[in-house]
């Protein structure tokens, strides 16, 4: 497909997750990544600042919708209808994505691999979701991702969750990126389309599965490398986009367990029994075990002698994530999650108790604190008189938190308000907690202390990283102070189009304004639910689930 363009795409955009300079310079200086390279010194480039909260599941709508998440309505992994939880997806997303602005003004696209993305709503061209997908996702148009696979051979969302050892995950995530260039030039030539954008998420799941192995991030960049010069020998494009979501970096600092502190204010109750949030436990417990029956062990009979034993010893400080944390060091945690009965785990957990609590971290990733209000949350219990001030409350005790070595534990703590902006900041966390340089990890669970050592070694940064390159394209403008807003608006502007009056961001000044347009309101589709247990899992493995 190489030999020859296919197509003519007009403007191409790239995203590596969790791509930086931190990252790219070692290879650029190896000469491992020639076609990004040449991108970036041929091109205009520089940092790109993420927003609050830099993670997958937000940022990357954020991207593609040019809008703060207070716009677009998602803010980390999770939705929550009061104390329950689901994994977010499309329908989230409330805000038009910049293939349907294109689709508005007649012009067609082929996406490939875009987070948060399934389902898919109707444009003129194709869409394949990405992740928080499921493994065989729906795509537009109906019955796309039949036709990939005959064209191409194989095309995953995810790897095989029983890819084990290192050289496997490696050559797996060779294969995965592999697997997106080549479903997109297929689409390229089939669509023929004006907008084109290809998502690679292993450049981020190498650092959360293989911290530390320079090798393997080398092996993926490479991967990656050799895709976007054959998608671009392929599709011949006129202007090129490079972007990232946030960039990454090891932890250096602490690991700061919200929920123990406010515990220790008299602000969290916790349980051994109950939902909580998702844990190691509860996810383990959906992964498993289900008998001949359908069932959990002993479902019908109430629980069993081990789960009463072992929620026993929660009582006494015996929870399952200390057992994970025993079986872990000796490389037993997955096969005990694969054998132990849902209710044994479940009970062993101790977990906030939501509706007894006054406020809590439900989601790490989404950076922040709720509080249980009455008349908002099922079994609230903090009056909407007193509401203010226990957010005062929140930012004044989060504000003064000292790591053991005597630095703040936070940069900025606020109410949602004054960090996010539009119709869905209620949707967001009431009080909003943003670490230290990103360099303290912030944790939901209970017990064990209020500090300890990072759960996970490398944690998502602010800066990121853009570049411009084509036709019409100032190689020498500073796009210092671009930030993640700027990539929508951006987009449109290479393709002679207005950016939406309701973005936040502005165009790059490597290519020239189209002026700005009122687009039609959003018309939103009713919300619906992802509600499957191997995504959840996976986002377990990755560290994002506790």
């Amino acid at each position: 497909m190489a030999d020859r363009p296919q197509a003519d795409v007009d403007t191409l955009l790239l995203g590596l997750d969790a791509g930086c300079r931190s990252v790219l310079d070692p290879l650029f200086e190896d000469g491992a990544v020639p076609n990004l390279r040449s991108l970036f010194e041929n091109g205009a480039d520089g940092p790109l600042r993420s927003q609050i909260p830099p993670w997958t599941p937000s940022a990357w709508p954020s991207v593609y919708t040019g809008v703060n998440p207070g716009k677009h309505g998602v803010f980390g992994f999770l939705t929550f209808d009061g104390y329950d939880w689901d994994v977010v997806n499309a329908t989230h997303v409330r805000e038009r994505t910049v293939w349907e602005i294109l689709d508005y003004h007649g012009k067609s696209s082929v996406v490939v691999n875009a987070p948060v993305t399934h389902p898919p709503r109707e444009v003129d061209g194709a869409v394949i979701p990405g992740y928080t997908a499921p493994e065989d996702p729906e795509c537009h148009p109906e019955g796309l991702l039949s036709d990939v696979r005959a064209e191409i051979g194989d095309y995953r969302v995810y790897a095989p969750r029983d890819a084990s050892g290192r050289d496997e995950k490696v050559e797996w995530y060779r294969r995965l990126v592999g697997m997106r260039g080549a479903a997109f030039r297929y689409l390229a030539d089939r669509y023929d389309p004006d907008f084109g954008f290809v998502q690679f998420q292993q450049t981020d799941t190498v650092f959360h599965e293989l911290p530390g192995d320079d090798e393997a991030v080398r092996a993926v960049y490479e991967a990656v490398d050799e895709q976007v010069g054959e998608v671009i020998d392929a599709c011949d494009p006129d202007a090129v986009v490079v972007a990232s979501d946030h960039g990454i970096g090891e932890y250096t600092g602490h690991e700061f367990r919200v929920n123990e502190f406010l515990r220790e204010q008299g602000l969290v109750e916790t349980t051994t029994e109950g939902e909580g949030m998702p844990t190691w436990s509860t996810i383990a417990t959906n992964r498993l075990r289900k008998g001949e029956s359908g069932k959990a062990e002993d479902e019908d009979r109430g629980p069993s002698v081990t789960a009463r034993g072992l929620a026993l010893g929660a009582k006494v400080g015996l929870t399952s994530q200390r057992i994970h944390a025993a079986l872990d060091a000796v490389g037993a945690a997955d096969f005990v999650a694969e054998r132990v009965p849902a209710d044994v785990a479940r009970r062993a957990a101790e977990q906030v108790d939501f509706p007894e609590s006054v406020a809590y971290m439900r989601d790490r990733i989404e950076l922040g604190v709720r509080v249980n209000l009455a008349g908002r949350e099922p079994d609230g219990i903090v009056s909407p008189d007193d509401y203010e001030q226990v957010r005062d409350d929140l930012v004044a005790m989060l504000s003064s938190v000292e790591t053991p070595d005597g630095d703040p534990v936070f940069d900025r703590v606020a109410r949602r308000e004054e960090v996010f902006s539009g119709p869905h900041v209620e949707r967001a966390p009431d009080v909003v907690t943003v670490p230290a340089d990103f360099d303290e990890f912030l944790s939901t669970r209970v017990g064990d202390g209020r500090f300890g050592p990072p759960s996970e070694p490398y944690n998502h940064k602010r800066e990121g990283v853009v570049a411009l390159a084509g036709e019409g394209v100032d190689a020498d403008a500073d796009l210092a102070g671009a930030h993640l807003f700027d990539v929508a608006p951006t987009v449109l502007a290479t393709l002679g189009l207005p950016a939406g009056d309701r973005m936040d961001g502005s165009v790059l000044p490597a290519v020239g304004a189209a002026g700005t347009e009122a687009y039609p309101a959003f018309d939103a589709d009713e919300r619906v639910a992802t509600d499957d247990d191997d995504v959840e899992a996976r986002l377990a493995d990755l560290g994002y689930l506790e």
